[in-house]
């Protein structure tokens, strides 16, 4: 068979006789819809995460924001910093960022949530691209940028706290921008680790552990859940295991874990963090028979909510279109393209003797590829156990620290989806027959497409009600804010304001003691008056 028609019968087009010199026969289906499919995704997932940057502008102070706003604007960045770590939790990273989103007023967390986002697609394509090559293909970027978008929407819109998941600056900076970082930092570990040049490794290496440090000191629950899956990576990376050649990802995952260890003990022996301790009621030690009883039961109430919303199967349809885009694109994994030079063939020969003589043993694949399951479900349970330390029995209903394991939990879903559309793709030409073969393949195409744009429509009346309660909060807020100032401007030390509720967050008068609302006091700060009292 000649080089054209090995090309074309894995593109999916009938071979040529030998005695013509034309293709004949017809288009593979699959090569069809996988674009639209694609384009689709793109256009539905992209439209919903376009919505959340937009609503960013309608973004108004609430809860938080109103301490972190004045105090980025009376202390300045170093101010506020030094203020949380002696103060208030400890989280010096935490308490930068804050800084330089509040440093210019509001205009910070009205584009916090677009560059959130812009930055967020990114990384997880490139960081498809790497597992595509994995799997032996290139699929294509418009199949990578439907994968992220959709992730993307689910984790924003699919569970119950979308307006902090996505909009509230206190809790993206706490708990979805670390998830950002986190890819970021993948990628410059597998940059790192392939790299030939020592220095860079070294740089790299350098890098990493200053990013885990700042993580350690920016978000508890994603340093607990990163750093599982660094301990579990780096296991699996001993050189006795096989699957590592050299010692280079272990190394990174030892500096990786040292930083967030490190960020975790100044965080932990802040004066902040002290004094935040010593305002939670005495509970019972960790350990002990009802402490693990309430533990247990707050990890199940949690799993109970989050397996009730069928939308994150999404995640699982549109990673089989991007197993099925590798294959069709690729010639599978651990192979390479039949056409290459002579001269190749011989370097290639000998390479795939040594890997022959180096193979993984299977065990230790099996563990790689069950890997993301006890990184989801361990990391789960330590988030319980933090939020139970910090707020007590009803902590695990703070469901905006979960995005700390749901990003994991969803990166598994999708590649365990590409696993099996891949697999699949392998698998049914052999066993069917190519013709039956593509239009099976076509099939789960179409049903991996509906299910994948089903679980993003799903989402749409969440992302109405809260483009209504945002939009509709921000006018209320504003004509009150000029009044306020208004008022200020004239003298008034004692000056109304309303409570404007929204996204589950407290407002002034939150509690009935004026003396104990934080909340109350940081909007006298923010305005400069003296007290405030309900209008």
């Amino acid at each position: 068979m000649t080089t054209a028609a090995v090309e074309d019968e894995d593109e999916g087009v009938r071979a040529p006789s030998a005695g013509k010199g034309r293709r004949t026969g017809r288009r593979a289906p699959l090569r069809g819809i996988l674009p639209v499919a694609g384009a689709a995704l793109v256009a539905a997932a992209g439209a919903l995460t376009a919505v959340g940057c937009f609503l960013g502008l309608y973004v108004r102070p609430t809860s938080d924001d109103w301490c972190a706003a004045w105090k980025a604007r009376d202390m300045g960045v170093l101010g506020i910093t030094a203020d949380f770590y002696s103060t208030q939790n400890g989280r010096i990273a935490n308490a930068f960022l804050s800084g330089v989103v509040y440093g210019d007023g509001l205009a910070g967390t009205k584009v916090l949530p677009t560059l959130i986002v812009i930055s967020f697609t990114i990384g997880l394509v490139l960081l498809g691209r790497h597992f595509a090559r994995f799997l032996g293909g290139r699929p294509p970027v418009l199949v990578l940028t439907a994968c992220a978008l959709v992730v993307q929407a689910l984790l924003y819109f699919a569970g119950t706290r979308s307006y902090q998941v996505l909009l509230w600056a206190p809790a993206t900076i706490s708990h979805t921008v670390p998830s950002v970082i986190g890819v970021w930092a993948l990628l410059l570990a597998v940059r790192t680790v392939g790299h030939p040049r020592a220095g860079v490794r070294t740089a790299g290496c350098v890098s990493g552990f200053l990013i885990a440090f700042a993580l350690g000191t920016l978000s508890e629950p994603f340093a607990l859940v990163s750093g599982l899956l660094a301990a579990l990576v780096g296991v699996l990376c001993l050189p006795r295991l096989g699957l590592a050649r050299t010692r280079r990802p272990l190394v990174w995952c030892l500096l990786w874990c040292s930083g967030l260890l490190c960020g975790l003990v100044v965080l932990y022996t802040s004066p902040g963090a002290r004094w935040r301790r010593a305002q939670q009621p005495e509970k019972e030690p960790l350990l002990s028979a009802g402490e693990l009883r309430g533990t247990v039961r707050d990890w199940l109430y949690m799993w109970d909510t989050v397996s009730g919303r069928w939308a994150y199967l999404g995640a699982v349809a549109v990673g089989v279109l991007l197993g099925l885009a590798i294959r069709r694109r690729g010639s599978g994994p651990g192979k390479r393209s039949e056409r290459s030079e002579p001269g190749e063939r011989g370097e290639k020969a000998g390479r795939a003797a040594g890997d022959r003589r180096r193979t993984v043993p299977r065990t230790t694949l099996a563990a790689l590829l069950l890997l993301p399951v006890p990184v989801v479900v361990l990391g789960s349970l330590a988030v319980v156990v933090g939020l139970r330390s910090g707020y007590g029995p009803s902590g695990w209903t703070y469901a905006r620290t979960w995005t700390s394991y749901l990003v994991p939990m969803e990166l598994a879903l999708c590649g365990y989806g590409a696993l099996l559309g891949a697999w699949a793709a392998r698998w049914l030409p052999g066993r069917l027959g190519r013709r039956t073969a593509e239009a099976v393949l076509a099939g789960g195409a179409v049903v991996a497409a509906c299910l994948a744009m089903a679980s993003v429509a799903v989402l749409v009346p969440d992302v109405q009600r809260l483009t209504t309660a945002t939009v509709t909060r921000s006018v209320a807020w504003d004509a009150q804010n000029a009044r306020i100032r208004e008022e200020a401007a004239r003298g008034a030390a004692d000056v109304g304001y309303r409570p404007l509720h929204i996204g589950n967050l407290a407002e002034p008068f939150f509690t009935g003691s004026y003396e104990r609302d934080w909340v109350a006091a940081c909007v006298v700060q923010w305005y400069g008056v003296d007290r405030i009292h309900r209008d």
